[in-house]
């Protein structure tokens, strides 16, 4: 690797995942080697040593590290990480099997704090916030096909009590559960939004591009078209913002699929409260004055936030906002009102990539985006499964995507994925907020955006969503 000792000492101290399997380090007192992110206590620096490899590590006189597991890393197996998804797929799968976090911690067989430091490495939130959300997706979905009465499908889930159950079915999702459950013949509805959500600054992103082929905003008025249910049938949605209520119009028999696509736009999922209380913790009240509900707006798909994040790598936003415009025109069509149908992937997949050197792709982002779609419409990248994966395995897979690096890859996972806790590394519009923020005489570089950004941890995504609007005026 082309860094120093110091350098590589920075990752070691902050446990940096994404570094796993770019180095090793060994420690000469306990003759051990170690991956980066190795939670162990951390060693003196005048008794470590690094290497390129596990194999040189154990050259060296080493031997691997049981916490950590570097061996298994080095081969591709990744037992913690499995035994770690395998815990959530029960707790996703029977969330009542689990009365609260410390049941969970149980039967994971590690301690309370090693589970915790797992949980938010690899899904970005705590025990309980999974079970949480597996209760709440357990209860939709019984909302939504039976109909049993509300408290036996709020205990069925686990909730102790049907108040609790209400509160938060509310909060997460803007609607009561009586309300969501009529969603299942309703072509409208209603969501409401917390107190003191910051509508200005969603409108004016849902504006940022006056010209988009797939999106709209006359006013309090934004009408879409996206692409919903099993078969992916283009569908259009309109949406009327009042002062904390979003009156929602359907124009298909789709709308659970439409209240989920909502809830994402809208960022309702996000704890938008804790990373406020966060940052003033920090001292950093001023990143959050008089947006503190500020939400990270989802895209309408994983492939939309995919084809943004190939063609907006390495170039400013209007030429982006082009190219996107020019690709949808070629590999879709029109739908309503002069809107298009946002491109699948087998509209992409059967281009050329001399078919978009006239659109001014560049050779290489062409072939990236055709490429990638190829991999979707021919199966071999299952897009929808990386909305469950874990966010390591979502993280590697994409990572192994040729086109795709550690900017696209974060950018993905925050914006399309979901995930609380990423960086996308790179990015102008983070460095230019951390310059501002912590008074720095120059923009930072990666390394040390990577320093900086630590402090935020786990709500990085939501520090990017703050920091991208720290030098822009207030709406």
């Amino acid at each position: 690797m082309r860094m120093n000792p110091d350098q590589l000492y920075e990752r070691v101290l902050a446990s940096d995942a994404s570094y796993n399997g770019r180095f090793f380090f060994g420690v000469t007192t306990t003759g051990i080697y170690c991956l980066p992110s190795c939670s162990a206590r951390k060693p003196k620096p005048e008794n470590i040593r690094f290497f390129p490899t596990a194999k040189a590590a154990r050259a060296a006189g080493l031997r691997a590290c049981k916490k950590c597991h570097p061996d298994d890393f080095a081969r591709g197996a990744d037992p913690v990480l499995e035994s770690i998804e395998q815990l959530v797929t029960e707790i996703r799968t029977t969330p009542s099997a689990f009365k609260d976090a410390r049941a969970v911690v149980r039967r994971s067989g590690f301690g309370p704090t090693r589970l915790f430091e797992l949980f938010r490495q690899h899904y970005h939130a705590t025990p309980a916030e999974v079970l949480l959300r597996a209760r709440l997706d357990t209860t939709k979905r019984a909302l939504l096909t039976s109909d049993a009465a509300l408290a036996d499908i709020a205990f069925a889930a686990g909730f102790e009590s049907l108040s609790v159950f209400h509160e938060h079915f509310r909060m997460r999702n803007g609607l009561t559960p009586a309300a969501y459950r009529d969603l299942r013949t309703a072509r409208s509805f209603e969501i409401t939004l917390p107190p003191d959500y910051p509508l200005a600054y969603l409108k004016r992103t849902l504006s940022r591009d006056p010209h988009s082929l797939t999106e709209r905003l006359d006013g309090d008025l934004y009408t879409t078209v996206v692409r919903l249910g099993e078969n992916q049938t283009p569908a259009r949605i309109t949406l009327h913002f009042n002062a904390n209520v979003v009156t929602a119009r359907v124009d298909a028999s789709a709308s659970a699929g439409a209240h989920a696509l909502i809830v994402a736009l809208l960022g309702l999922d996000q704890d938008a409260a804790s990373f406020a209380r966060l940052a003033r913790k920090l001292g950093f009240a001023r990143l959050v004055a008089n947006r503190t509900e500020l939400r990270l707006t989802q895209t309408s798909s994983v492939f939309d936030g995919l084809l943004w994040a190939i063609i907006g790598q390495q170039i400013n936003l209007p030429f982006a906002f082009q190219l996107k415009h020019r690709l949808t025109a070629l590999a879709s069509r029109p739908f309503s009102d002069g809107l298009y149908a946002p491109p699948a992937p087998d509209d992409i997949a059967r281009l050329e990539p001399e078919q978009l050197k006239p659109l001014q792709f560049s050779r290489s982002k062409a072939n990236y985006v055709i490429d990638t779609a190829r991999l979707i419409a021919g199966g071999q990248l299952d897009l929808e499964a990386l909305r469950t994966a874990s966010a390591t395995r979502a993280e590697r897979t994409l990572l192994a995507i040729r086109g795709l690096g550690p900017w696209s890859v974060n950018y993905l996972m925050m914006r399309a994925l979901g995930f609380a806790d990423c960086v996308p590394l790179g990015d102008t519009g983070v460095t230019s907020g951390l310059q501002t923020l912590f008074k720095l005489d120059e923009r930072p570089d990666i390394e040390a955006t990577k320093r900086l950004m630590s402090i935020f941890s786990p709500y990085r995504s939501l520090a990017t969503a703050h920091l991208w609007q720290l030098n822009q005026p207030v709406p």
